[in-house]
């Protein structure tokens, strides 16, 4: 494993998240009172403009009933089980760390949707399906940990049926590099970011065609102004996962948005004969 590679996973290590996770949610009742995904909403999307993000994405993939998704860096599931429950779909998700798995799984089982939705530590250069399982693969804000961009978009096109649909949501540069540390690194050593250009022609070499594509800089720095004037979301939010210096690594990026440095992609590709 490269040194990279090793700097990525010690990022999302997160030691003991599930217990710290349990004593938060005490908010919402016992352990034995049932969550619903929408509760966690704060807390579980891994990505600029959370919720909402997921949803414009899940509705520009023409995600629906009976599909089989694949979230590719899953991170604690809050994806995974927004789409579950809101598309009737079911979702596989994968993520580098292992404490993110396990706290996914933990969530699931807190939000009743374990016949749905389940979750696997893996790399997502080495993902461990079959060719052809899945209808779509939804990436989001993963990428950009990831230097074998080729790599990355040819094994997703190899899990995904004929037809199939990759639906991405990532942060790309404009240029210039972020302000350190940010949510996804904390140091350039473990950012690899690309043009927007650039992602979408080593998407579409890996054996995609473009469906749709969104520059969706603009609503990311509009929700960035609204955060900095309301401040973070009561707890729990991303801070229980990413711990107490998020609120540093998300005022970096969004100083990093408004400074023209970074842009943010939405996509969807369907794979080629």
């Amino acid at each position: 494993m490269t040194d990279a590679f090793e700097g990525v996973r010690d990022h999302y290590r997160a030691n003991g998240l599930t217990e710290r996770l349990k004593t938060a949610l005490a908010v919402f009742g016992p352990e034995e009172r049932g969550l619903t995904p929408q509760q966690l909403g704060a807390l579980d999307q891994f990505h600029t403009r959370g919720l909402a993000a997921t949803a414009e994405l899940a509705t520009l993939a023409n995600i629906h009933a009976g599909m089989s998704v694949l979230d590719v860096g899953c991170g604690i599931g809050g994806p995974a089980r927004f789409l579950a429950a809101s598309h009737g779909c079911k979702v596989t998700g994968i993520d580098l760390s292992e404490p993110f798995v396990d706290a996914a799984r933990y969530l699931t089982r807190r939000t009743g949707q374990s016949e749905q939705v389940s979750f696997h530590a893996a790399s997502a250069l080495e993902l461990p399906f079959d060719a052809g399982r899945f209808d779509v693969a939804l990436l989001q804000h993963v990428a950009m940990n990831i230097a074998d961009r080729a790599r990355l978009y040819r094994e997703i096109r190899r899990v995904l049926k004929a037809g199939g649909k990759l639906a991405t949501f990532d942060v790309v540069t404009l240029g210039g590099e972020p302000h350190y540390p940010v949510p996804w690194a904390r140091t350039a050593a473990t950012s690899f970011l690309l043009t927007a250009d650039a992602t979408r022609q080593t998407i579409e070499h890996a054996g995609f065609r473009m469906l749709a594509w969104q520059d969706d800089t603009a609503a990311a720095k509009a929700w960035v102004a609204q955060w900095r004037e309301s401040g973070p979301p009561p707890s729990p939010n991303l801070g229980v996962v990413m711990g107490t210096d998020f609120a540093q690594l998300a005022s970096n990026l969004g100083r990093s948005l408004l400074e023209g440095r970074l842009g943010v992609l939405t996509a969807v590709f369907e794979t080629t004969a």
